[in-house]
């Protein structure tokens, strides 16, 4: 299982690949060295990340596959769906997924996404356009989202309530 980290504006991420597939796109906080991608699908998962980080690139084309349940398929599924710049709520999520009682459990499903930004969980915040919820730190995501909406000239963060 190939494992490198590459370095980007958040600090260094943690890029895993099994049988084909990323497995793992995951900020740390660690002080690690970056280390080469060593394999091709490693390489365009650098590049595509880092076109992502350079406003170049909304989203991602990658043959991607976490461990999960099948609910948390279809949670990360639904993540998977909000476009580049927006932002729902836990709540409109779970009404989404026709789950309007499921809030806390697509919110803990979320929490275990582990292909960060490729899957864009960081676009699910409060129903108060709070940022909560972030494995990798709300100052991750508080930057991912501006980052997004400058990007896409949105100019906020937060929900239109």
């Amino acid at each position: 299982m190939p494992t490198i980290y590459h370095q980007t504006p958040l600090g260094i991420t943690r890029i895993t690949e099994e049988d084909g597939f990323i497995t793992s796109v995951y900020m740390l906080d660690e002080d690690l060295e970056p280390t080469p991608a060593t394999t091709p699908l490693l390489k365009e998962t650098v590049k595509q990340l880092d076109e992502y980080f350079a406003g170049e690139r909304k989203e991602f084309d990658l043959p991607v596959k976490q461990q999960g349940t099948p609910f948390q398929q279809q949670v990360w599924d639904e993540l998977s769906k909000i476009g580049y710049g927006d932002t729902i709520s836990y709540g409109q999520q779970s009404k989404l997924m026709n789950n309007p009682l499921g809030i806390r459990a697509i919110a803990s499903a979320n929490g275990k996404n582990h292909l960060i930004i490729v899957v864009p969980c960081h676009r699910v915040i409060g129903a108060d356009g709070s940022l909560t919820g972030f494995g990798a730190g709300i100052w991750r995501k508080k930057w991912l989202l501006e980052h997004e909406a400058r990007i896409a000239g949105k100019g906020q963060t937060k929900l239109d309530l």
